[in-house]
C-alpha cells in the first residue's frame, strides 16, 4: 500500500519501425493535478530522464544488477550490501560535476597545468552532512554508531557461541562479549536492557 503523499507517474511512448509516434503520461499513484502542482513549483514536468538516469548509474557500479553480467548475488542480503556500499560512495565519496562551485580566486596547481577554479562538491556536501569529499578509507573506517535495538531483545539471546545453526543450516557467527549488556543476567534474569 502507498503512502498517501507518494505521487508516480510514468512516461508511457509508443515505437512503431523504430520511430517514437506518441508519448503519453499516466498516473500510477495520485492524481494528475497534484503532479502538476508539485513539478510547477519548479518548472518541471513529468519527466522520467532523472530516474533512468539514477538506474543507470546503479546498473554500473553494482555488478549484481547489471543485465548479462558474470557477478551473480546469490541472496538479498548480499545485494542489499551492494546497494548500501554503492548509496554511501555515490554521495560521499563522487564528486559530481553539477553541484561543483566556482572558486573565489582560482588556485594554482602542483604542475604547468592551469588553475583550479572549482570546488568539488558531492551530494553529502550540498546537502551538509559533511565539508570535504570523503576518500574510500574513510567510508570503509567509519564507524556508524548503533541504532536503537528493538524492545524485547535480549542480549543473551544475540550473544552466542558461534555453533548456533542459522535458517539456512549455516553458523550463525558470535557477538563479542563486551558488545553485551551487562545488566542482562540470561533468558530468566533478563532486564531488557538495550544492547549497546
Amino acid at each position: 500500500m502507498p503512502l498517501p503523499g507518494l505521487r508516480y507517474a510514468q512516461v508511457v511512448k509508443t515505437v512503431r519501425r523504430r520511430r517514437l509516434v506518441h508519448v503519453c503520461h499516466r498516473v500510477v499513484f495520485g492524481t494528475f493535478e497534484a503532479i502538476q502542482q508539485v513539478l510547477a513549483a519548479h518548472g518541471w514536468q513529468i519527466n522520467t530522464a532523472f530516474i533512468e538516469r539514477a538506474n543507470l548509474a546503479i546498473r554500473q557500479h553494482v555488478a549484481a544488477v547489471g543485465r548479462r553480467v558474470s557477478t551473480l548475488c546469490r541472496h538479498e542480503a548480499g545485494l542489499l550490501q551492494q546497494l548500501a556500499f554503492y548509496h554511501v560512495y555515490h554521495n560521499f565519496c563522487l564528486p559530481h560535476a553539477s553541484l561543483r562551485q566556482p572558486l573565489p580566486h582560482p588556485e594554482p596547481t602542483n604542475g604547468n597545468g592551469s588553475a583550479k577554479r572549482w570546488q568539488p562538491r558531492t551530494p553529502a556536501m550540498a546537502a551538509g552532512l559533511t565539508d570535504h569529499v570523503w576518500t574510500l578509507r574513510e567510508v570503509l573506517l567509519f564507524r556508524v554508531p548503533p541504532w536503537p535495538q528493538p524492545a524485547g531483545v535480549c542480549a543473551s539471546r544475540v550473544v552466542g557461541n558461534g555453533n548456533r545453526r542459522g535458517p539456512e543450516g549455516r553458523r550463525t557467527p558470535a557477538w563479542p562479549a563486551s558488545r553485551a549488556s551487562s545488566r542482562c543476567r540470561g533468558p530468566r534474569g533478563c532486564h531488557e536492557s538495550p544492547l549497546f
